[in-house]
């Protein structure tokens, strides 16, 4: 797997990260003059919340998952659990990709207890390779959501992928908006105004073309495609309810 430094040495990770901050630093100086603003109009501020809260509500429908810290690497992945444990369990996956709905419904939970009880670490690869299932760009902005919310708090991230999921758009249409994207993030509690801004200016999209790339390339054929220890599980177990559970309790005997 690339390391995700361009060939000119420069990490693009790190440049996208850094174009983001300066933005924040400007969000920040506009801050005091807007504070005076919503002084001024306190009364309407108050019917903005109560609006926003009903929609917040509405976007909220999964079992909440077990917390769990993890961290983001310079090769693309949330890393979510333990990097110790002894199963690792890598998944690539697009969130456009309807297998790969199938597969969360299946074995997310079971993903989020392992990493929770320490049993597995768990990696997510989010590629975006079937932006032509949308007319908006839908996987492509989807993955670049899935940096905004792990760079801010991984120990949501678990919850809020199986949000996304349950809300996949259907292929040959339009794709979720980033309004939702956000509606599901603010749902899944990123509530920090830099996550919105970063699903709305994508400063992550150069990097996902190219990690996705590097995914492809390295021998990933499909999504999704799940690694324990290193080995490429091509059985039911993925699509089965519950089927890791038991392949990974194997594992770590």
């Amino acid at each position: 797997m690339s390391t995700g430094k361009s060939p000119s040495g420069r990490n693009p990770l790190a440049a996208a990260e850094a174009a983001d901050k300066k933005r924040r630093i400007a969000i920040q100086v506009g801050v005091a003059a807007v504070l005076v603003a919503l002084v001024a109009a306190i009364g309407i501020g108050i019917a903005v919340n109560k609006s926003d809260s009903d929609k917040e509500s509405s976007t909220t429908s999964a079992a909440q998952l077990p917390a769990t810290g993890g961290a983001v690497t310079d090769t693309g992945t949330v890393v979510i659990g333990n990097p110790d444990a002894k199963v690792k369990v890598r998944v690539v996956a697009d969130l456009q990709c309807p297998a790969c709905k199938q597969f969360e419904a299946a074995n997310g939970e079971t993903l989020a207890k392992a990493a929770a009880d320490g049993t597995a670490s768990v990696e997510y690869q989010i590629i975006s390779f079937l932006d032509k299932a949308s007319t908006n760009q839908y996987s492509s902005r989807a993955a670049n959501a899935s940096f905004c919310v792990a760079k801010s708090d991984t120990t949501k991230y678990q919850s809020w992928l199986q949000t996304m999921f349950e809300k996949q758009p259907a292929e040959g249409g339009a794709g979720l908006s980033n309004d939702e994207l956000i509606a599901i993030a603010v749902g899944a509690g990123y509530t920090d105004p830099a996550v919105a801004t970063c699903i709305n200016d994508k400063p992550y999209n150069d990097y996902i073309q190219q990690i996705t790339q590097t995914t492809l390339q390295s021998g990933v054929k499909s999504t999704p495609s799940v690694y324990i220890n290193g080995q490429l599980n091509q059985t039911d177990a993925i699509f089965t309810e519950n089927g890791l559970a038991a392949v990974i309790a194997d594992a770590a005997k």
